[in-house]
């Protein structure tokens, strides 16, 4: 082999690899709780989000960005909003915010919500929690429903477990254990799966499941506890008692979403 047929395989090879692992590359996610208590606060929030923070974003390629908010949020004194935002790995959520201080046009979009008051700002708290994609789910997806999405059910869910150990057995459980393919072969129409790698609940995972309604929602979840393969799953002696606690909350979207 020539000198430049040899040069020429290698760089065949390394695009090869290169094409390969960007294909197979798992995302990094960040969800933003926003805790507020006031409809002022909530005008503010949407107005930010609509017409500053998502159009940025969008610009700067990254789309696929969810925000919504909790079913109950009517009634609740503590109200929630959650944004969710797909990065292709760690160096573009780094990059983030310094693209976002010298972006000109958003800077004036997002005028009134970084100049909020300080007694009585857009929020009350804000919780920011960032995760990497599952290796059997190294995407995040757009539901596949038909149906408007404000009228979806959003269902997220978080799972502690009382070790690292278990954590890791758990998220295997998903992966090699095929829980996320079920959900798959059942429609429950996955966002993300995610292992949280900063947050407040650690160590957990997170997942967002979608429904076209609340009792859309119900059979699917009465389809999966009758499910031959999870049935056989949820027995088997490798994955036992890797989960301390679930937390669940019930979502819709908001009309600009992109998701």
């Amino acid at each position: 082999m020539t000198r430049l047929k040899h040069t020429l395989l290698l760089c065949l090879i390394f695009l090869l690899t290169k094409a390969d692992a960007q294909k197979n590359a798992r995302e990094y996610y960040q969800l933003t709780v926003y805790q507020y208590s006031s409809a002022a606060q909530e005008t503010a929030l949407n107005d930010y989000f609509q017409n500053a923070l998502l159009p940025t974003l969008h610009r700067l390629g990254i789309t696929r960005v969810g925000a919504f908010s909790n079913l109950a949020n009517d009634t609740a004194k503590q109200k929630k909003m959650y944004v969710l935002i797909p990065f292709r790995g760690p160096e573009q959520w780094i990059s983030i915010n310094d693209q976002l201080s010298t972006d000109a046009a958003y800077q004036k979009a997002a005028a009134a919500y970084m100049n909020a008051p300080n007694k009585a700002g857009v929020y009350d708290r804000m919780e920011t929690i960032l995760m990497k994609a599952f290796t059997n789910a190294p995407v995040l997806q757009k539901p596949g429903l038909t149906n408007t999405k404000t009228d979806r059910v959003y269902e997220l869910r978080s799972y502690e477990s009382g070790t690292e150990k278990l954590f890791h057995n758990k998220v295997e459980m998903f992966n090699k254990g095929g829980e996320v393919g079920i959900f798959k072969r059942l429609g429950f129409n996955a966002v993300f799966y995610g292992e949280v790698i900063a947050g407040a609940s650690m160590p957990n995972l997170m997942y967002m499941t979608t429904h076209a309604d609340m009792a859309a929602r119900d059979r699917n979840w009465k389809s999966f506890s009758t499910d031959a393969g999870w049935n056989q799953l949820k027995v088997d002696p490798a994955y036992q008692d890797n989960v301390s606690r679930i937390e669940i909350n019930f979502l819709k979207a908001r009309p600009y979403s992109d998701l």
